[in-house]
């Protein structure tokens, strides 16, 4: 058997498509657009990419970007004055500082001074708290995007066994709240769970995100299990996929896939809803600031 793949491109292109939909609803309705503000401290290469690249979507949808770049050595209150002018501003909706920052810096203490209804990566401890009690607040972007991957997918999540690899703050444990909230009976397993292969067997939603390429094997899939790959690797130079693709997940996709009922591919499968959930996020946070009705 084969499974079918989980196009994250083509659900991705399709939320975004609604949430351009939404920005110009929301124009209509306030006389402005959402605006999303990004914060990226220091000149790394990647962190610069992924700004420019959430910057890029805002545009693409409508959404007004705010984009600040603070040098590598900003002290600590110059960065934090600017969380809080940000915060103060209403046409700021969401408000993202770009991880990880240098070495002098605490990106968890950055984090959570941005105002909980500016959240829009969900990681502050006020968006911790609200997900685990099951409250209305912005939820992780990634785990946020995994589910509607699954949605999308029909994969039945109430009931259903599901296995979490990785218990991250960023992703592990909030996609174990957000399968808890569809009544999946869910695992979070990580690199001391014994017999991790077996943990992994039992599940009929197998969600693989702990940054080891090709980690999870076939004989780690249930047969016609749905399999979400959140994993991104480079592999060493020189060497490339049957697809001819640099990238790998942590799940041996070419063996898996035999396995499965549906999989994710890497590329192409988790990464795209990232930043399409990020926009959604965006402008949720601008109609809860907006009031009730908005």
């Amino acid at each position: 058997m084969t499974a079918t793949l989980i196009d994250g491109k083509q659900i991705a292109a399709r939320v975004r498509g609604e949430v351009a939909a939404d920005v110009a609803a929301f124009v209509a309705d306030h006389g402005r657009p959402p605006g999303l503000a990004t914060i990226l401290v220091g000149e790394d290469a990647a962190s610069a990419v992924y700004v420019g690249g959430k910057q890029r979507a805002c545009a693409e949808v409508g959404i007004r970007g705010f984009d600040h770049r603070l040098a590598a050595d900003a002290p600590r209150e110059e960065v934090l004055d600017l969380v809080d002018r940000l915060n103060d501003d209403p046409d700021v909706s969401g408000i993202l500082c770009q991880l990880p920052v240098p070495d002098h810096l605490d990106g968890v203490e950055i984090t959570n001074r941005i105002a909980a209804e500016k959240d829009v990566d969900g990681l502050t401890v006020a968006s911790a708290g609200r997900l685990a009690l099951g409250l209305p607040g912005l939820r992780p972007c990634t785990p946020a995007g995994v589910i509607r991957l699954l949605d999308e997918a029909g994969t039945a999540l109430e009931g259903a066994e599901a296995v979490v690899i990785g218990r991250s703050n960023l992703f592990g444990k909030p996609m174990a709240q957000l399968l808890l909230q569809r009544n999946a009976t869910v695992t979070i397993a990580h690199s001391r769970t014994r017999d991790l292969a077996a943990v992994a067997r039992r599940a009929d939603v197998l969600v693989a995100a702990v940054g080891r390429p090709r980690m999870v094997g076939a004989d780690w899939v249930k047969p016609g299990a749905t399999v979400i790959d959140v994993g991104i690797n480079r592999l060493p130079e020189g060497e490339t996929t049957a697809s001819g693709s640099t990238l790998v997940g942590d799940v041996d996709f070419d063996a898996a896939v035999e396995v499965a009922g549906a999989i994710t591919p890497v590329p192409g499968g988790v990464g795209p809803m990232t930043i399409a959930e990020l926009l959604a996020n965006t402008v949720r946070a601008a109609r809860m600031q907006a009031g009730p009705g908005a």
